[in-house]
């Protein structure tokens, strides 16, 4: 881990952010009090898989009906 003022984040920015890309962490200080972490972003996303849920719930012809002005103000916050 490497602390660094404000003053040396902003001048060392690009050499920082390679460091964080490595695997490193960055804190931040003004006056010797830490104020941020600099740290890399996991950039893997969860692989997404089409039909992942098929057949482990059934919507009925229910569901695409209409709702009722009751049950709509509910879904809207304006009822109990």
């Amino acid at each position: 881990m490497t602390r660094v003022t404000i003053h040396q984040a902003k001048t060392h920015l690009s050499r920082l952010l390679e460091e964080v890309e490595k695997g490193g962490e960055v804190v931040i200080s003004r006056r010797d009090k830490p104020i941020a972490r600099l740290v890399a972003i996991d950039a893997k996303r969860p692989e997404r898989k089409p039909g992942r849920f098929a057949g482990q719930f059934e919507l009925g012809p229910a569901f695409f009906e209409p709702m009722s002005d009751d049950e709509l103000d509910r879904w809207e916050g304006r009822g109990e």
